[in-house]
């Protein structure tokens, strides 16, 4: 039943006046094998199946409560750090760190989401999410502990590697459950569980920061974690076959994983020391850059030619349209989490907002994303279209990111808002958008390894946007120290605001007396974002080239149950009467 395996002890009683009715087969066998069934049987039979459709349904929406719990709390600690950096980094006494408090959660996240669908695929999907919700709360424990920054970096990598399984599998789950037609409502709705939790997320980050404690940023991820935990382990049931623990290790991709680690990380790395904490030509930047890329081509081979169960197989990537898809996903993923996160830096800088007024202005943003994510699930779910969508989406985020480049320091609160509403259509139309496509377009035991690399290649978006966009920001901020020096600031504001300590100093700005030196900060932390918002427009751009070459499916009412284990066969089923899903 839609992935569900239902038993008889756990089927959810009906109305306590009707009485019990005997199994379906029970009903057959009565009649044997080669007499027609009588009208009374039948009519007994679809009562049996309505009713355990209903049941089926109300399990699957109590296990849809806790997959969202579960986002939320991963997509919290995505946002909830972006106000509060600055304090993290001012009272841990780390300039550095500033960019690092979000990229070692980013790089982590990028890198392992595939592997945890790879062991979930082995394993079950219910094992590995028990697993990475008490390995987030842990992480979570750790951080809310630190002592140092980087004590609490290790803290944010670790979260950061529960965060990636637990966003991907949360979709996954969604598409194991239900139909294309269906998952698209709710893979819309999870757009409200990120827009919730990037809308609280800035405003808790600022509120704890500046009334309590940027420790309580972490602590609150611990209730959370528990209940979807819970609710997990008691009701979620998709059917897995036994695979022993022996038996999976064998399975592993082990050199798939090796290799795509070390391409990963060492790449960003690169690309993140690259011309902020060494030259471009130093050795340690072009070592990175070319052992990464050899573990790239490794890392192909051994999908290819070696791998027996390989981590993300090769033959997605030999249709036009699935590429296209993907490239769309890096390039949103590139340009969306640039507002989330470098909005606030903006804001408390040129507008010299505090940590929670930054938060409260960043709420278009995240409610428009929210609301046309939501209104997309169900355009999807009642045209089957979702072509359209990607070329409006493009279009909103290229042209709401070009209008962020006008921004200057006497910006009025309108543009800012305005501005912002347009991007976030953009954003919401692009989250769940590319996954229907993708899935649309490879067989259902393929959904969760295409889901998985479309989550990867986000990813990989989102991480280099901040590394991108950090080292882009520094080199400008780093340019503009001539012209702070002719303003007058005095070497220890200059210091401050030159390079990689102009963000872990931005709410130094709202203390400066002198106007005139205010005003030369402000211009020279404007004139800095403007050269990244140029970037992200530019990015954009390419959304809108890419969104040109997919190509139109006809999506599915029929739901295929998903099976996982090392001995799977996916069979198809269709929904009782009155227990699909409406918008």
């Amino acid at each position: 039943m839609s992935g569900m395996d239902l038993r008889p002890s756990t089927d959810i009683e009906m109305a306590s006046h009707t009485p019990p009715l005997p199994p379906a087969s029970k009903v057959s066998q009565t009649a044997g094998p080669d007499v027609p069934l009588s009208a009374a049987q039948v009519d007994v039979l679809q009562v049996i199946e309505r009713r355990r459709g209903v049941a089926t349904t109300i399990r699957q929406y109590i296990v849809i409560v806790a997959l969202f719990l579960s986002l939320f709390a991963a997509a919290l600690d995505v946002t909830i750090i972006a106000t509060a950096a600055p304090t993290i980094s001012e009272e841990l006494a780390s300039a550095v760190g500033y960019t690092w408090i979000g990229a070692s959660f980013l790089l982590a996240n990028v890198t392992t989401s595939a592997i945890w669908v790879k062991l979930s695929d082995i394993w079950g999907r219910k094992v590995i999410l028990i697993v990475l919700l008490a390995w987030f709360a842990l992480s979570s424990v750790v951080c809310a502990t630190a002592k140092t920054i980087e004590m609490l970096i290790v803290g944010r990598a670790f979260q950061g590697a529960a965060s990636g399984g637990l966003i991907v599998l949360v979709h996954v789950c969604i598409s194991d459950l239900f139909s294309l037609r269906q998952r698209s409502l709710l893979l819309g709705l999870t757009e409200g569980v990120w827009a919730l939790a990037g809308g609280i997320g800035p405003v808790l980050g600022g509120a704890f920061s500046s009334l309590a404690s940027w420790r309580w940023c972490f602590w609150i991820n611990l209730p959370i974690s528990g209940l979807a935990g819970a609710i997990i382990f008691l009701f979620l049931d998709i059917e897995h076959e036994y695979t022993s623990f022996v038996d999976g290790v064998k399975a592993i991709d082990w050199l798939g994983i090796m290799t795509f680690l070390g391409c990963s990380v060492m790449l960003l790395l690169g690309l993140d020391f690259g011309g902020d904490l060494f030259p471009w030509n130093s050795a340690k930047v072009i070592a990175l850059l070319v052992v990464g890329g050899v573990l790239v081509f490794a890392f192909v081979y051994s999908e290819v030619k070696i791998a027996e169960h390989p981590l993300i197989p090769m033959h997605i990537f030999t249709k036009m349209t699935n590429n296209a898809v993907l490239l769309l996903a890096f390039f949103h993923g590139f340009v969306f989490i640039s507002g989330e996160y470098y909005m606030p830096l903006f804001l408390q800088s040129v507008f010299e907002a505090t940590p929670l007024q930054s938060g409260l202005l960043l709420l278009p943003f995240i409610v428009m994303t929210a609301l046309s994510g939501i209104l997309c699930g169900v355009i999807i779910h009642r045209t089957g279209s979702f072509r359209e969508l990607l070329w409006v989406g493009s279009i909103c985020l290229c042209v709401g990111y070009g209008l962020f480049v006008s921004f200057t320091t006497q910006a009025s609160t309108a543009q800012i808002v305005g501005y912002q509403i347009i991007g976030g259509v953009g954003s919401g139309l692009l989250f769940e958008t590319p996954i229907i496509a993708i899935q649309s377009h490879v067989k259902q035991e393929n959904v969760a390894t295409a889901t998985a690399t479309l989550s990867f290649i986000r990813n990989v978006g989102i991480t280099l946007s901040v590394v991108v966009g950090g080292s882009l920001f520094q080199s400008s901020m780093n340019q503009r120290v001539d012209y702070l020096r002719s303003a007058g600031l005095s070497a220890k504001l200059l210091a401050n605001f030159a390079g990689d300590s102009a963000m872990a100093n931005v709410l130094t700005v709202r203390t400066i007396e002198n106007d005139a030196w205010k005003t030369a900060v402000k211009e020279a932390f404007c004139w800095s974002m403007r050269n990244m918002w140029i970037l992200y427009t530019a990015v954009a751009f390419l959304g809108i080239v890419a969104g040109l070459f997919v190509k139109k499916s006809d999506l599915s009412t029929e739901h295929t149950v998903t099976v996982t284990g090392l001995k799977k066969t996916p069979r198809s089923e269709t929904r009782p009467p009155g227990t699909e899903l409406s918008a």
